[in-house]
């Protein structure tokens, strides 16, 4: 308990620093569920040649990206806890400290993709990330990341959600420096409006794998395309 006090009154990137030795054994790792089932929608789409993984954390969307690409591929991370844990797992990947927000890439990489990283910025945020994303592209490059449905009002995971984020924003109200992770910042419709702004085509695969909830997908994967050289 007393570490798990530490981590949450920490920054962000401290916080993950602290957590980067146990994060894969931790709810908050991407479950391979999700990883299979993105790399199994994307691989019909063509072969992909260099790949970039926004907020890698411990690597898992690493392995997706070198199932699909021909060249090693990147991680890029601003806390260096989890991504020396990267480099250990994926040791050809080329792991990258920066802050996402400003990501220091132009042109290079024909797929992007992120794993449960959206909460941790605030909308006002999003632009810059989504065009820095853009930026790393090359022509006609796509950024692909799962969404999940939204939950019912009346299940348990909904009102979970909620009050996980009414206690961040508690917690962020009276204590400095802040911890951003919400769960219900993110929601399809803005995320898919910030995306246009930013330059890119929308759309979203059902991930049909993944199960679905009162007959419609439980998870979708959205696919963001930057326009191709004219």
């Amino acid at each position: 308990m007393r570490e798990l006090a530490v981590q949450a009154l920490s920054s962000v990137e401290r916080g993950y620093d602290l957590l980067a030795p146990k994060f894969d054994h931790t709810p908050f790792r991407t479950p391979d569920g999700i990883l299979r089932a993105t790399a199994d929608a994307l691989r019909p789409l063509g072969l992909f040649e260099r790949g970039l993984d926004v907020c890698c954390g411990t690597g898992a969307g690493l392995g997706t990206l070198e199932e699909l690409c021909v060249a090693p591929v990147t991680g890029v991370d601003f806390s260096a806890g989890m991504l020396a844990q990267a480099r250990r797992a994926h040791p050809e990947a080329e792991c990258v400290r920066a802050d996402v927000r400003a990501l220091p890439f132009a042109g290079g990489f024909d797929l992007a993709v992120s794993f449960g990283a959206l909460g941790h910025f605030l909308p006002a945020e999003r632009p810059a990330l989504f065009a820095g994303v853009h930026r790393a592209l090359r022509p006609g490059g796509l950024f692909a990341f799962p969404v999940g449905a939204p939950q019912p009002v009346m299940s348990g995971s909904y009102w979970a959600l909620l009050g996980f984020d009414l206690v961040m924003r508690a917690r962020n109200a009276v204590w400095r420096p802040p911890f951003v992770m919400y769960y219900r910042t993110c929601g399809l419709r803005p995320v898919s409006d910030d995306l246009r702004t930013a330059g890119f085509t929308v759309s979203t695969l059902p991930l049909a794998a993944l199960g679905h909830r009162r007959g419609s997908p439980r998870y979708g994967l959205v696919l963001a395309r930057k326009a191709a050289a004219s």
